[in-house]
């Protein structure tokens, strides 16, 4: 453990561990199958990152977040740590590219989503990739009973038959029935879970019934000093509440995945500086992003899960100091929940015809197109065919979830550059501009291959380099490959499918009738246990919280809304026998002046709680 606090020092600039994380590392080392289930914001990362700097060959880390495997390599590369990542959107030979850098390179971590696992590019490099530890981040979308069950996830076991590594499995949301179900699915040696208590003493969840939600938050952000995220379930929703408060002097953003890749990034930098105070946005944002003085976190819509909401709300005091998850609801949300949920399931026979519509749409014959990458738009798709976007998506979350296709949304497609002339030609060139002949300087020198084929380029870093913006840098290669020397391909957001198989015949889908029932209703009662958490207000919201994580030793939290309450009925209760006791046959007028007298700061129960007083005697 002293390397590894040494690691820790030296390469994170810390002191000390953060509780488990010690543990975590040490079953790491020792070289046991180990399942970490740890807050948001309890740092998971160190728990691999730690054990792979400390032994040799690669980690291979699988996550589904794009945005977050980005930021990590980002992160480690600055570090001074190799890394890489192969995700959707990448070409084959892009993909092949990263695979040998990362068999021959000196790679520490090579950050792979999981429908690559599957592919047989992938397979063919394992005898040569030296794996260190299989890691399983979100290792909660193994489970079918999970919330966020993904298909290609599976693959990591199968994985397992033929890399002999130690897993560790990270997630911070998983009950005890997807904890053991985790484990089995990667065919853990024993079972071995460490688990850090799900207590954040420093956050007070509070749920308040409203029906001027704008006001509330305005409140909310006048209020409550720091930064902040406000979550909801609608991209229009996000850019209207993002107005409303820049219109009342709040510094606030919107963030949804329907923004470009550039785009985004820059919110969300201005956002982590504190340029922006408050970022409205989807559950888009948010994964991966260690901003520790996060003060407060707001729901202004109902979360689909315990699983969601707990995840999301924990963003919020990661530096241990005072902060709120605040849950704004009404009947309204109720309803709204209920429709959700219908149009979450659609028919299983809608759900074939999309299958069916998504092959014609890019024309691909039966049994042809396996192992395809499709560039896919909603909107187009949905245009052509008459459709509901909603359904749409849920149809295809669905063929996803029986494993006939993978889909990616928001998948971030990189600027690619190829330089067309020979390398002895270029010497020779004259350019019209001398940022030019700088630029391709850069391009030659940083990257590997150009001149046979496209290459995805850093924007940003290269731009920094040139000492420009990223908007004049993408003007620069476009006027260079107008002087016909680069082949230039502007990056873009797109939603990306993989193709599982051939195209097959309508009547041989397999759509798994009793799954697709069983996950119906564990969803419907995901949505029923979510409108039980904020409707009922006898329960401190913190214990309702751990309890649906399975952490039955408990105690109430203190400052909940349901504490809060509870502790001014108490102080109510204290001061009105008081009263009473100072005022003996005092009428029920005078009782009901005194405790509707705001300077008196009574319960909203006082007279009731007057009567309880009576009946008790």
């Amino acid at each position: 453990m002293q390397e590894a606090l040494d690691i820790l020092r030296r390469v994170w600039g810390y002191d000390s561990f953060r509780p488990m994380q010690e543990e975590i590392i040490v079953s790491a080392m020792e070289g046991r199958d180990t399942l970490a289930i740890l807050p948001t914001g309890g740092g998971k990362s160190v728990c691999f990152q730690v054990p792979a700097l400390l032994s040799e060959g690669t980690a291979l880390v699988v996550t589904p977040l794009i945005a977050l495997m980005k930021d990590q390599v980002q992160n480690l590369e600055a570090r001074g740590i190799r890394a890489i990542a192969v995700h959707a959107g990448m070409s084959h030979h892009q993909v092949d590219l990263a695979l040998n850098n990362a068999a021959y390179g000196g790679c520490k971590f090579l950050y792979v989503s999981p429908e690559r696992l599957g592919t047989s590019l992938f397979r063919s490099y394992l005898e040569v990739l030296d794996i260190s530890f299989i890691v399983v981040d979100e290792a909660h979308c193994i489970s079918q009973w999970g919330y966020d069950f993904r298909p290609d996830y599976l693959r990591i076991g199968e994985l397992r038959q033929t890399v002999h590594a130690p897993i560790i499995a990270l997630t911070a949301t998983a009950t005890p029935e997807v904890a053991d179900d985790i484990m089995e699915k990667l065919g853990f040696a024993a079972q071995n879970l460490l688990k850090s208590g799900f207590e954040r003493p420093n956050l007070s969840y509070i749920v308040r019934e409203t029906e001027d939600k704008q006001g509330q938050l305005l409140d909310i952000c006048r209020g409550v000093q720091g930064s902040g995220i406000v979550y909801m379930r609608s991209r229009s929703r996000c850019e209207e509440t993002a107005a409303f408060l820049k219109s009342e002097g709040v510094s606030a953003s919107f963030y949804h995945a329907g923004l470009e890749a550039l785009t985004r990034s820059r919110r969300q930098s201005a956002w982590k500086s504190g340029e922006t105070r408050v970022m409205v946005c989807t559950n888009a944002f948010g994964m991966g992003i260690d901003k520790p003085d996060v003060r407060f976190v707001v729901h202004c819509d109902l979360p689909p899960s315990h699983e969601a909401y707990f995840q999301e709300a924990g963003r919020a005091g990661r530096d241990g100091k005072p902060s709120y998850a605040v849950l704004l609801w009404n009947s309204g949300d109720i309803r709204r929940a209920h429709q959700l949920e219908s149009l979450s399931f659609p028919s299983l026979e809608y759900i074939a015809d999309i299958y069916q519509k998504l092959h014609v749409f890019y024309q691909i014959p039966y049994d042809q197109g396996e192992g395809r990458q499709l560039r896919f738009s909603a909107e187009e798709f949905c245009r052509d065919f008459g459709l509901s976007r909603p359904q749409v998506l849920n149809a295809l979350h669905y063929l996803e979830r029986s494993g006939h296709i993978s889909f990616t949304e928001g998948a971030d497609i990189s600027t690619q550059v190829k330089i067309v002339l020979p390398r002895k030609e270029l010497y020779d060139l004259k350019l019209p501009e001398p940022a030019m002949e700088e630029l391709l300087e850069h391009l030659m020198r940083g990257y590997v291959g150009i001149f046979d084929f496209p290459i995805y380029i850093r924007d940003e870093a290269l731009a920094s380099r040139m000492g420009m913006g990223v908007p004049a840098f993408h003007q620069l290669l476009y006027r260079l490959s107008l002087e016909h020397v680069i082949r230039y391909i502007p990056g873009e957001t797109t939603d990306v499918i993989l193709l599982h198989h051939g195209h097959l015949a309508p009547g041989n889908l397999d759509l798994r009738e009793a799954d697709y029932l069983r996950l119906r209703e564990m969803s419907a009662a995901r949505t029923e246990a979510m409108v039980s958490f904020v409707s009922e207000d006898s329960e401190c919201r913190s214990r309702t919280l751990l309890r649906y994580f399975g952490q039955e030793e408990t105690s109430d939290c203190g400052s909940c809304d349901v504490c809060r309450a509870r502790r001014h009925e108490e102080s109510t209760r204290a001061r009105l026998k008081e009263w009473m006791e100072n005022h003996p046959g005092a009428t029920v007028t005078e009782v009901s002046a005194f405790c509707s007298n705001p300077a008196n700061r009574l319960s909203p129960r006082a007279m009731e709680i007057y009567r309880e007083i009576l009946d008790e005697g």
